[in-house]
């Protein structure tokens, strides 16, 4: 496994299925999120600031504010009752 492949494919299918749609959306649609959220984890995993992320997750700027939205949007609040979830059954 390589330091910055963090989600094995089983993993990434438990979760796939929250994250949010950017479709009718303004804007660029969104850039893949299971790199996104590998960057995310990346960063509080390895305790770098957001601007020394490598550049193999994409720029800091993107993957700092895809984990914001996901902050205001609900979709941390969703995966982590998905998974809370899962672990009781």
């Amino acid at each position: 496994m390589s330091r910055t492949a963090l989600l094995t494919d089983h993993q990434w299918a438990r979760i796939e299925s929250l994250m949010p749609s950017s479709d009718g959306s303004a804007g660029r649609p969104f850039r893949d999120h299971r790199s996104i959220l590998e960057g995310i984890i990346y960063r509080f995993r390895a305790g770098i600031p957001w601007r020394d992320l490598p550049e193999n997750f994409g720029p800091w700027q993107t993957v700092w504010k895809r984990h914001r939205r996901f902050s205001c949007d609900g979709t941390w609040d969703k995966i982590h009752s998905r998974l809370l979830a899962e672990a009781d059954a």
